[in-house]
């Protein structure tokens, strides 16, 4: 049998509302217990004691969605943020085309998600309507990608084990795990997503794959990545490790 890796899979700024305030457990809540700690008291300050232009480059956003982003972080910061299960939080392109309902429970928990907020999550863990991105700065922690790494290599490891880990991660996000104190017990396989020409492919359409990449091999193994097509995107081994080739006809970007 085709050994089931865990996923790696990038957090969607598209998330859906509402959802519980009865704190249900995460799996990785007691590891990251007191770095979220930290993080959420520098948050409540900041968002005490900072501007709007502040408050606008700290959550990237402007208009409408600064708003949306405003009523969400105020809620958590304040503690009366509601829970969802990730996989039913996120909502955008990629997590759209992973179909996370059509997963078993233990499919979603080997999803891994990397966040600006928690550090990482399961598919499983129930987290807030949140905007913070991984390459956002919170003073006094700095930037959160070099605030979080430690923690979250040192999180990730305990917790695979000796199994594969695919890392589906744009850069942002995959530069909050240090491979070097991973050691050479937790196996990491990096797949790249690239145009016909060979350059970084982009849009809807390197999102949406991704999606359907992480289902596959969530649901058939680690064997299913050497043989994965879809809609003419096709796999391929490089000279740097495995990529996912678009075809001709969408090698350019589409928009978000």
């Amino acid at each position: 049998m085709s050994p089931k890796p865990f996923i790696l899979l990038p957090p969607s700024e598209a998330k859906a509302g509402g959802g519980l305030r009865v704190a249900r457990v995460g799996l990785f809540d007691g590891p990251l217990a007191s770095p979220r700690r930290v993080l959420l008291a520098a948050l409540h300050d900041h968002f005490r004691d900072a501007t709007v232009a502040d408050l606008e480059r700290t959550l990237k956003v402007r208009g409408v969605l600064f708003e949306r982003a405003m009523h969400a972080m105020t809620a958590l910061v304040e503690g009366d943020g509601r829970q969802r299960p990730a996989w039913k939080r996120y909502n955008g392109v990629v997590w759209h085309h992973l179909e996370p309902e059509s997963l078993d429970p233990s499919q979603r928990r080997r999803i891994l998600v990397p966040s600006g907020l928690y550090g990482i999550a399961t598919g499983t863990d129930p987290i807030a309507d949140y905007r913070l991105r991984m390459d956002a700065s919170v003073v006094p922690l700095g930037l959160l990608s070099t605030y979080w790494r430690p923690f979250v290599t040192a999180a990730l490891r305990d917790h695979v084990g000796r199994a594969t880990v695919i890392d589906l991660l744009p850069s942002q996000h995959a530069s909050v795990l240090d491979h070097n104190l991973l050691g050479g017990s937790t196996r990491v396989v990096r797949v790249k997503f690239v145009a016909a020409s060979g350059s970084g492919a982009a849009g809807h359409d390197a999102k949406a794959v991704k999606g359907v990449l992480a289902r596959t091999l969530l649901r058939d193994g680690l064997d299913a990545l050497d043989e994965f097509s879809w809609e003419g995107w096709r796999a391929r081994r490089g000279d740097a490790g495995h990529e996912i080739v678009a075809p001709h006809e969408t090698a350019g970007p589409r928009g978000r």
